[in-house]
Order: C-alpha cells, then sequence, then structure tokens
C-alpha cells in the first residue's frame, strides 16, 4: 500500500455543493489520503474531475471502480437515496468505506451495510462529523473530568434555514421517504453531538411535525406538497440521569445557527456556533465553574489531527475524518474515535424511536 491511502470518490462532480465546501479541500490538503479515482455519472463530468484534483483515474460506474486494484479505499459522497449501491459496492470489492450521513435511505438498509462490512472485514467510516470537532472533543473531556461535576440538565438546539422556494433540483428533499430531511440529517448531527458528550438517552417523549407544508418550485412556479418533518422536538432523560431537550428546525429566515449547553451541580459549559454541530468551523466554548459568568476556554490543541495549516470552515471536521479512516486502514484497528457503520447504525435506530414517539403521542424506552 502506497503511503497514502488511494481513494476511489463517488460524487466527484465539481458542483457538488457540500463536497466542493468539505470533502475536496480536505482531501486536496490532506497528508494522508489522495484522491487516485473520480466516478461521477457522465464521462465529460468525470474527466472534468479528474483533471481539476489531479486524480489517475475517472469512471462513470461506480462498480468499476469499486473492482480497480489501484485504489484501497472508496468515499460516497452523493444524494441519500444513492449511497446505498455504490456502498454495497465497494464493500463487496472488498474496500474500505467511508460514506456521508445518513448512511442508508432507511434503518434496514444502514443495517444490511454495516452488517456486510463485518462479513466482509473491511475499515468503515460514516460522516458524523461533529464527533471529531475539537471544541466538542474537549467538551467531553470537561464533561468526564467533572468541571460541571453532575450533570442535571442540558439542552442543544439548531436553527438552520429552511428556504420556501427552491428550484425543482433542490427540490427533492421534501420528500420524507428519501431519507434526507431535518429530522435525518440536521436533527441527526446536533443530537448525535449532544450523546457524544453527555451520554445516551434512555427516555424521550418527542414531537416530530412538518409546519411548512408546500414549498414553491421557482422554475415550474408550481406549488408542491412537502412530507419530510421541519421541526423536532426531543425531551426525556438521559441513562446517567439527567434530562435532557433538543430542538432542530428548518426556519424560513435567520436562522439562529448552533447551541449546545451542560448544566451541572459545580458549573455550565456552552457551546456556539453559526451553523451546526457538524461544520467545520471552530465552535466557541465557555464555561463558568461555580461562577454565573461564563468565560471563554481555549481548545487544546491535541484535539487538532490534521496539520496546522490545515483549512479551517467545512474541510475542517472531515479533514480530521479522513485521519482517523487512514489509521485504521493502515492499522486494522478501529480508532475509537471513529464514527463508523456501527455508530450510524445506532443513531437510525435513535431517529426511529424519535418518529415512533412522535407517531403514538407515547414517552418511549431507547433501545
Amino acid at each position: 500500500m502506497a503511503n497514502k491511502i488511494r481513494l476511489g470518490f463517488v460524487g466527484a462532480n465539481v458542483r457538488s455543493q457540500w463536497a466542493s465546501q468539505s470533502h475536496f479541500p480536505a482531501l486536496l490538503a490532506s497528508p494522508d489520503v489522495e484522491m487516485t479515482a473520480v466516478c461521477t455519472t457522465r464521462p465529460e463530468t468525470a474527466e472534468a474531475a479528474r483533471k481539476a484534483f489531479g486524480a489517475k483515474l475517472a469512471f462513470t460506474d461506480f462498480r468499476q471502480m469499486a473492482a480497480s486494484k489501484e485504489i484501497d479505499a472508496v468515499a460516497v459522497v452523493v444524494r441519500v437515496p444513492s449511497h446505498y449501491e455504490p456502498t454495497k459496492a465497494a464493500i463487496e470489492a472488498g474496500k474500505h468505506v467511508y460514506t456521508e450521513w445518513p448512511l442508508g435511505r432507511t434503518t434496514a438498509e444502514a443495517e444490511e451495510l454495516a452488517a456486510l462490512a463485518r462479513a466482509k472485514d473491511v475499515q468503515t467510516a460514516c460522516g458524523l462529523q461533529s464527533r471529531v470537532s475539537p471544541a466538542l472533543l474537549y467538551m467531553k473531556e470537561q464533561v468526564e473530568a467533572g468541571f460541571v461535576g453532575e450533570v442535571l440538565s442540558c439542552h442543544a438546539d439548531c436553527m438552520r434555514d429552511g428556504a420556501l422556494e427552491r428550484p425543482s433540483s433542490r427540490a427533492w428533499q421534501r420528500d420524507v421517504t428519501l431519507g434526507a430531511n431535518p429530522l435525518t440529517i440536521a436533527n441527526g448531527h446536533v443530537i448525535d453531538a449532544l450523546r457524544f458528550v453527555v451520554g445516551n438517552f434512555a427516555r424521550v417523549s418527542c414531537m416530530v411535525t412538518t409546519q411548512a407544508k408546500q414549498w414553491y418550485e421557482t422554475d415550474t412556479r408550481k406549488m408542491v406538497d412537502v412530507t419530510s418533518p421541519d421541526n423536532i422536538m426531543v425531551s426525556g432523560k438521559l441513562a446517567s440521569g439527567a434530562v435532557a431537550s433538543v430542538h432542530v428546525a428548518a426556519v424560513p429566515w435567520a436562522g439562529g445557527g448552533f447551541r449546545m449547553v451542560i448544566y451541572g451541580r459545580e458549573g455550565t459549559l456552552l457551546a456556539t456556533g453559526n451553523v451546526s454541530s457538524q461544520r467545520g468551523e471552530m465552535l466557541r466554548v465557555q464555561g463558568a465553574k461555580r461562577s454565573h459568568e461564563l468565560k471563554d476556554m481555549p481548545i487544546p490543541e491535541r484535539f487538532a489531527w490534521v496539520p496546522p495549516d490545515f483549512p479551517r470552515g467545512d474541510p475542517f471536521n472531515v479533514g480530521q475524518m479522513y485521519g482517523l479512516f487512514a489509521e485504521a486502514i493502515r492499522t486494522g484497528q478501529k480508532p475509537q474515535r471513529l464514527p463508523t457503520f456501527d455508530t450510524a447504525v445506532d443513531l437510525h435506530r435513535f431517529l426511529d424511536t424519535i418518529r415512533q414517539s412522535s407517531d403514538t403521542g407515547r414517552e418511549l424506552p431507547v433501545g
């Protein structure tokens, strides 16, 4: 194996919004991974991506790319409904796989992919980037070290921009059955961040609702029905006994960003950011120890696993992910810090419990 992990990238279209903001700059700056092959659906976009990223190979069929002996691993960064097939093909070809979150359109897809990866003994990573955020790693360390003492209550919220008008090409997320909506994506990242810092829920009572039931398509000039939820509220108790709540929503105007606060007998910890917990921006961490005054808490450098000159913003946490993924491939052992397909399955199942609680109007135990 070469010094750098040779990666095949599914979804390498240079116009891909999330990949362009995060994966592409992270890979170009990575000391651990190189983009050896690219795959898109059309020859012209595949060739454009190959030239843009200096890749050796270009494909239009992810199965052919997965079969190539010139790559060690595959990244799947396409729309959620299309995660399953290329991820499965890569695993069946014996390749290690990094797939964005949500892992599958449904929990059943995610469970199948995780089981197949275990059977084939390949390393996996799923894009739950909050778990490699230096700010949240630091908060978790401080909670475990007793900075706040016994955790009594905690809350996380994220109000994301949710335009009521969009072109038809961006309206596909209105369909809840496709698995990409505020419940799974924004809420999935935020509630996973809270669980990562303070521990899992034991019981939940939830409301999942669609407040904006139609969107206006600017190109077709039609109103289209929306079945995807845009407001998710979760309240309950953690396994530790602490009270916890989460509110995530897609709002039409002036979304307020991300906020997580942990209240304990000895103090308080607060993390804030302009967008969301999984984004690469460096979240601000503040704390109060037996005081009513929150003070900034500088984040130690030991939680950054990328070079000092690595680009900040969206590439940062993705770069952290690729570093851990490369480590897992080189050593054959999963670093404890790396979110894997099994991590993703656990979150998929938790989201099912949230939806079931909302549908039935009952408080439910979390398995």
